[in-house]
């Protein structure tokens, strides 16, 4: 794997920080990174992963920490077919879907991004397989992106009554998430691929 850029954020509306490496492999991409804050007044430590093909199509991602004293395992596929599974079981409300979205981090907001690459101007629904949390089971995420510059959407998930305005790194982390998390160092070891 080859770093391409990295990340750590605050989070806004708990105590928390979120730390991601976005790294180039050989057949694409890989988030991976490291969620800390307190959920409940319990402490959560979620290490995380998601692995993309060269489109930023979600192929893989994973899920291991803890909540409280509870210990938490997950992984997520999408099938070659379409399909998607959680820790091997099919999760037919969100077959057809191409994003996963860990409901606990900003990190996977990056590969609808990456993966659509609007022009200023243009907007696109982007329904995510959403890896709700504390919950965690997967479950359809209407989602959409309107560029309206360089560096900054327009972004609205209806569920959560979510419609803000964000700003964007050039290598497609959120670096302004109003109100959940704000970027407090970013670094970019090439130029964005």
């Amino acid at each position: 794997m080859r770093p391409h850029s990295s990340i750590l954020w605050r989070r806004l509306d708990l105590e928390g920080h979120d730390a991601c490496l976005l790294c180039a492999t050989q057949s694409g991409w890989r988030l991976k990174g490291h969620a800390l804050f307190l959920h409940d007044g319990q402490p959560c430590s979620l290490a995380y992963a998601a692995d993309c093909d060269a489109g930023w199509r979600t192929r893989f991602a994973s899920v291991d920490g803890f909540l409280g004293t509870q210990t938490l395992r997950y992984e997520v596929e999408r099938l070659a077919d379409g399909r998607w599974t959680l820790n091997g079981a099919e999760q037919a409300e969100v077959a057809g879907l191409v994003d996963v979205d860990l409901g606990f981090t900003p990190a996977t907001n990056l590969l609808a991004i990456r993966r659509f690459d609007l022009a200023v101007g243009a907007a696109a629904p982007a329904p995510a397989a959403y890896l709700a949390f504390p919950e965690l089971r997967l479950e359809r995420l209407d989602q959409t992106y309107r560029r309206l510059g360089d560096s900054r959407y327009a972004y609205a998930a209806p569920k959560f009554g979510y419609d803000q305005v964000l700003d964007v790194s050039p290598s497609g982390f959120i670096v302004d998430y109003p109100d959940l998390w704000k970027a407090i160092a970013l670094r970019c070891a090439s130029s964005a691929g």
